[in-house]
């Protein structure tokens, strides 16, 4: 038999060997990799700033979970945890109304990872608090390479537990089926290099990065109409960019439309909320039965990677 030349893996403990400053170098490398933390929380982050203010302090990163266009605090040290950094965390936390918390260390202390579990134990489950170790590990003498390893996370059937026995909310077998589904969606959509595999949350749409954060997206949803809708979602705090951008690209309607097959598109302002949309919609509820849902997830991936394909190339023409 042949002895495989196998080689050992390092870790490294000094993470200053990669980032000599936490300031100067760890946080502007976290936001320029800021996909690889949200592939590890199961989230597609976006980054909407660094140092944001918070009174006389500044969080390191505020980040928004794409998915569910909910606020994401990043806090981060070199460090192993401390009592100040914990409180500076719940006050950026208050600060932003933040959905979802996260610390970054180089080491946890037994009491600061059981305070982060006992609050996602106590919160509702809207407020998720996650604790992260970041590593280095070499193979060989290689290069070093970063790997984020949870070590506090909300556990969600206790969070739905909670929530039921509070009276508050209920994920009832329809939401549950809606998981599922998506689910489904974003595991094939991974597999084909459209996102990032992430954890489905119980909710009737989902939403995709399309390159420019929260300003334009892709989506997949169900609407209240019992139709199975994808779109381009325009969504910019500037309403007048929405609709300037909107008009940009209804000025190539016959080019894309006859691109995705001659497909009617729906071009629409949405003056209640200052947004924009430009939907293909088809007969669809989550209430059909498994054949019927394989089949709306099929030409929900069909027509998500066509949008991908004929609207990517515009969008990067005319979104800025």
């Amino acid at each position: 038999m042949t002895t495989p030349n196998l080689a050992k893996i390092e870790r490294i403990d000094d993470l200053r060997q990669a980032w000599p400053n936490e300031a100067q170098d760890f946080t502007p490398w976290l936001a320029e990799n800021i996909a690889e933390l949200g592939e590890a929380l199961g989230m597609e982050l976006t980054l909407p700033q660094t140092e944001a203010p918070v009174g006389g302090y500044s969080l390191d990163i505020l980040a928004t979970d794409l998915n569910q266009n909910r606020p994401v605090i990043i806090e981060n040290q070199l460090e192993p945890t401390n009592h100040r950094h914990l409180g500076q965390l719940l006050t950026y936390a208050a600060g932003y109304d933040a959905n979802v918390i996260v610390w970054l260390t180089r080491e946890f202390h037994d009491e600061h990872r059981q305070a982060l579990d006992w609050l996602n134990q106590r919160t509702d489950g809207n407020t998720q608090f996650f604790g992260v170790v970041v590593e280095l590990w070499r193979i060989a003498g290689s290069p070093p390479a970063p790997h984020f390893n949870l070590v506090a996370t909300p556990n969600d059937w206790r969070k739905e537990t909670a929530t039921i026995v509070g009276g508050t909310k209920q994920v009832s077998d329809r939401m549950e089926r809606y998981r599922e589904f998506f689910q489904f969606l974003i595991d094939t959509l991974t597999e084909k290099g459209f996102t990032n595999r992430r954890k489905a949350q119980p909710q009737s749409w989902y939403n995709f990065s399309a390159g420019y954060g929260q300003r334009v997206t892709y989506g997949a949803n169900f609407t209240g109409q019992k139709e199975a809708r994808i779109e381009v979602y325009i969504n910019n705090s500037d309403s007048h960019w929405n609709t300037q951008l909107l008009k940009n690209l209804e000025n190539h309607k016959t080019e894309i439309e006859s691109a995705l097959g001659n497909q009617t598109l729906d071009w629409q302002r949405l003056e209640n909320r200052k947004a924009c949309r430009i939907a293909l919609a088809r007969t669809g509820s989550i209430d059909d039965d498994a054949d019927t849902l394989a089949e709306i997830r099929g030409w929900m991936v069909e027509y998500l990677l066509k949008f991908k394909a004929v609207f990517g190339p515009k969008l990067a023409e005319l979104a800025d």
